[in-house]
């Protein structure tokens, strides 16, 4: 059975906004090699939106070479789009769901393959509330935002977690992996 991994870049007071974090070179690095790991990534349109910047860097290369790395190995992973309102994706590796997300993780969970990724805050609350998220791997960045959209906004259950590892950046940043405790 597939592993079901939420991979997620937060800031300190616990908001996911790309803008309020700057990814080093190590952190770069840390989520290409989580891609190569991965053979599927699951997003939702607008985190999909903001992820075809890569695409940019892969037809024009910045010359730095872990944001260029990085933008290799997420052209090619598969993706699967989960949309309302996309038509196409734009992008040769990326797919439109036609499926419910739990469909679609009920069904790559029975395949073979490697694991799977699960790279948009919509999605991890919508796996979160049906127990189909295996690890969390949340990476903690030493900024304070603010304001913004909350990682765990609308979750009304409780939700018991084990940390299992930390890495920690020269940054700063932190990922905290957690397993969930499904007893509850």
């Amino acid at each position: 059975m597939r592993k079901i991994i939420a991979a997620i870049n937060m800031t300190l007071d616990g908001f996911c906004d790309h803008t309020a974090i700057t990814p080093d070179e190590e952190i770069h690095q840390y989520y290409a090699d989580l891609l190569r790991k991965a053979d599927t990534i699951l997003f939702g349109r607008v985190t999909y939106q903001l992820m075809q910047y890569w695409k940019t860097v892969v037809d024009n290369p910045t010359g730095n070479q872990s944001m260029d790395e990085f933008a290799m190995v997420i052209g090619q992973i598969p993706k699967i789009v989960f949309s309302h309102s996309l038509k196409d994706t734009g992008w040769e590796t990326a797919k439109l769901s036609s499926r419910t997300i739990e469909e679609e993780i009920l069904d790559l969970r029975q395949q073979p393959g490697s694991q799977v990724l699960i790279g948009s805050r919509s999605l991890i609350i919508q796996l979160m509330k049906l127990n189909l998220i295996d690890e969390y791997r949340i990476c903690v960045h030493p900024v304070i935002a603010g304001g913004g959209l909350p990682l765990f906004e609308n979750v009304n259950n409780r939700a018991s977690l084990t940390l299992v590892k930390t890495k920690t950046f020269g940054s700063g940043a932190i990922v905290l992996y957690y397993k969930p405790n499904n007893e509850e």
